[in-house]
């Protein structure tokens, strides 16, 4: 019998046989694939200016309000990132097809979800479980295998998935209302493991409200980036959070980027400029282009 527990090995096995691929399950596919490329590349850009179930996890309230009320002031994503994310959404649509092959019941797809107010839409409902897919690196993979998701939730993938669960309590197709799953997909070996998280319903719904009190803000309130020391100069680096906001210069305008071997480093104070074996670290300012003579 197929369960969401059997999800994973049964799509293992099925990419071991030959013959299951059909016209349906290309129909299948490329309409997902489509759906989600014109949601990413679509000129609608409202939902970008609006609060959504997809943004409830933890963040700095500046950086909220921000993307609320002054979006145009976002760090563009760079070409790469772009790119990285839109074959991050055919992973996840081409994993669901392969649920579909393997025998599983896949329902209620990009279904609008709402909760006190707040609008998302979920990935799917697997064998009546509310299931988010996460295209993600070898290392958060591993993370949740060690069932260690809840102390280093960085990306805020579980309270997302609070509201999904939360906003699909009424819905006739998920059966099991007080879980939800997470299906991860590492994007770099193939490697998947399905999380299963037990729904946290009042913590979402707090956090939807202190979201809207932020936003009905009339200014932008103080900002709440992590930051910590990096090595013993004296400079201060933004943390893993903090990196990734598109709102880290309206943070800190005095951001300043440096391109280390394994990828920029952005110092809210310099003390000390960075070196390697005596050799400054190259500087690029917010557009990237590289800085010299600070």
């Amino acid at each position: 019998m197929t369960t969401i527990h059997t999800l994973v090995p049964d799509v293992y096995e099925l990419l071991q046989t030959k013959g299951w691929y059909n016209g349906d399950l290309t129909s299948y596919l490329t309409d997902n694939i489509n759906q989600r490329l014109e949601a990413q590349w679509g000129s609608d850009t409202a939902s970008k200016s609006s609060l959504r179930l997809s943004r409830m996890g933890d963040c700095c309230p500046k950086a909220l309000w921000y993307s609320i009320h002054r979006p145009e002031e976002a760090e563009p994503l760079p070409s790469w990132a772009i790119f990285k994310y839109s074959y991050g959404h055919i992973i996840e649509a081409l994993a669901l097809t392969l649920a579909k092959a393997a025998g599983h019941r896949v329902e209620g797809e990009q279904d609008e979800l709402v909760v006190d107010g707040i609008k998302g839409h979920r990935d799917a409902v697997i064998d009546g479980c509310v299931v988010d897919v996460k295209s993600a690196t070898s290392f958060k993979v591993a993370e949740s295998r060690r069932g260690s998701l809840e102390k280093s939730d960085s990306f805020g993938y579980l309270d997302q998935l609070d509201g999904y669960v939360l906003g699909s309590a009424n819905d006739p197709l998920v059966t099991v209302k007080d879980k939800g799953y997470l299906w991860f997909i590492d994007k770099t070996l193939g490697h998947m493991n399905v999380y299963e998280h037990p729904a946290r319903p009042e913590r979402i719904r707090n956090r939807i409200e202190r979201s809207k009190r932020i936003v009905e803000c009339s200014s932008a309130p103080p900002c709440e980036c992590g930051t910590r020391e990096r090595g013993s100069s004296g400079n201060i680096e933004l943390d893993v959070r903090a990196s990734y906001s598109p709102y880290k210069h309206s943070c800190f305008p005095s951001l300043r980027t440096f391109l280390y071997a394994d990828g920029p480093v952005y110092l809210s104070r310099v003390e000390e400029t960075p070196k390697h074996h005596g050799i400054p670290i190259t500087e690029v300012d917010r557009q990237g282009r590289i800085v010299y003579g600070r």
